[in-house]
């Protein structure tokens, strides 16, 4: 059973940084990807960041110069650095795998609030 449980976020001030993490089980067979998602409440989740299987990284172009996504294979953890927060930057943080055959798989997501 895939299992995600995500951490690290919090309340910091405009400027700050935070490393979110995420603790994977389960994805030796079938995940080749893990995403880092992020949602406003009222707005779709919107992807932010992805690491491949392979180590190839995308980071979607809004956060790019702020936000870094960054993996540990002995951990089973993947790591999303974010610096120089935003206020419009808080959100609720998720971590997602795609199974290849059983569709996607979501963990329970971590706050951050950033204050001005």
């Amino acid at each position: 059973q895939v299992r995600l449980v995500e951490s690290g976020g919090g309340l910091v001030q405009a400027g700050g940084s935070l490393r979110l993490s995420c603790a994977a089980s389960g994805i030796s067979l079938g995940v080749n990807v893990l995403a880092w998602y992020r949602q406003v409440p009222g707005k779709e989740r919107e992807l932010v960041a992805t690491i491949h299987r392979g180590g190839s990284t995308t980071i979607e172009n809004s956060v790019q110069c702020r936000y870094n996504i960054s993996g540990d294979r002995a951990r089973n953890t993947v790591y999303l650095q974010v610096n120089s927060l935003k206020t419009d930057d808080t959100a609720v943080y998720y971590c997602n795998a795609p199974h290849t055959k059983r569709g996607d798989f979501w963990g329970r997501g971590t706050q951050v609030t950033v204050s001005s």
